[in-house]
């Protein structure tokens, strides 16, 4: 599966760092993140509350802008050996000092050089600025306007993660009203956790792809709307197998949602948290239901479709696909 060209719209920057790496960068600083690993050396967690606890410590290492671009350039690489050639990243300006815009253009620097030098190598890429959503709505504005303020080139989009639990996503509509007004594509994390009226809440925001959305599978006329809207779901199947939301491949709603017209990608959203690469994915969603290369490049035309990328940007892609 590594050779099949592919998109990959759904994936968390901190989230896809390699353990041997936040290890290094811990030792470096003389922080002892140790706790966070187990006797393998791989990231460990109980539940989903725990996964991130240990996320946001492995992001605590990640301290200045050269650790993202040392970061982004290693992620790059992998989905570049995964056989993606075009690849959109969640990145959060908290993590990248405070979301205080003149430290995150410092960071946004950094990593956009690292972002040019892969694309010369062979894979573009596109920042999606994203909300932590139990960080809560006045924080989400910050991030917002950082999103708003360094628009275009490699800055595409605004999104929302985090604790689908906190709040309701209808508290962040000022921050979805900045990222639209400064011509930013819209996504969020919705219909994982929560069930589907939470994607009808974020479609309310203005989003043209959900990220999971697999609860959709649970509500008819929802299925219609996101068909008849082509919306794009961002689907990370190993993610929710990892995290207990469905018992294993074979019972992944993903095949029910194409069958019903909906628009469906396939990413990995944190992949050494998961134990999984995009290849494994495909491969495994080929054993559970038979899909073969046509059904894939469907996919991943979708997803060229739905990327918050230039015009030119996306012809290439179609292109490169067909």
């Amino acid at each position: 599966m590594k050779s099949l060209k592919k998109i990959e719209l759904h994936l968390h920057l901190e989230g896809a760092a390699p353990p041997g790496l936040i290890r290094a960068l811990a030792a470096e600083k003389h922080h002892d993140i140790s706790r966070i690993f187990d006797e393998n050396g791989a990231y460990a967690y109980r539940d989903f509350k725990d996964f991130l606890r240990v996320y946001e410590a492995a992001t605590s290492v990640l301290t200045t802008p050269r650790d993202y671009a040392r970061l982004l350039a290693e992620v790059l690489a992998e989905c570049a050996e995964q056989g993606a050639i075009y690849a959109e990243l969640f990145v959060s300006p908290e993590f990248c000092g405070g979301a205080d815009l003149p430290a995150w253009r410092d960071y946004l620097a950094a990593m956009e050089e690292a972002a040019t030098q892969a694309e010369r190598d062979g894979i573009a890429s596109r920042a999606v600025l994203t909300c932590i959503r139990h960080f809560g709505p006045e924080r989400a504005r910050k991030t917002a306007i950082c999103a708003a303020e360094t628009s275009g080139g490699w800055v595409a989009g605004l999104g929302i993660g985090g604790a689908e639990d906190a709040g309701e996503l209808g508290d962040f509509a000022w921050a979805f009203d900045c990222a639209r007004e400064a011509g930013l594509g819209l996504t969020a994390h919705a219909g994982e956790w929560r069930g589907p009226e939470s994607i009808r809440d974020a479609l309310a925001l203005g989003v043209t792809r959900i990220g999971h959305g697999i609860r959709a599978v649970e509500d008819a006329q929802l299925l219609r709307d996101l068909a008849e809207r082509e919306i794009t779901l961002e689907v990370c199947p190993g993610s929710n197998v990892a995290l207990g939301l469905v018992p294993g491949w074979a019972a992944h709603p993903i095949a029910r949602l194409a069958d019903a017209g909906v628009r469906v990608t396939v990413s990995t959203d944190d992949p050494p948290f998961f134990h999984t690469s995009l290849s494994q994915e495909y491969q495994r969603l080929a054993d559970a239901f038979g899909w073969a290369e046509a059904e894939f490049r469907q996919m991943n035309l979708w997803a060229a479709d739905a990327a918050f990328c230039d015009q030119t940007t996306r012809t290439r892609l179609r292109k490169d696909l067909t």
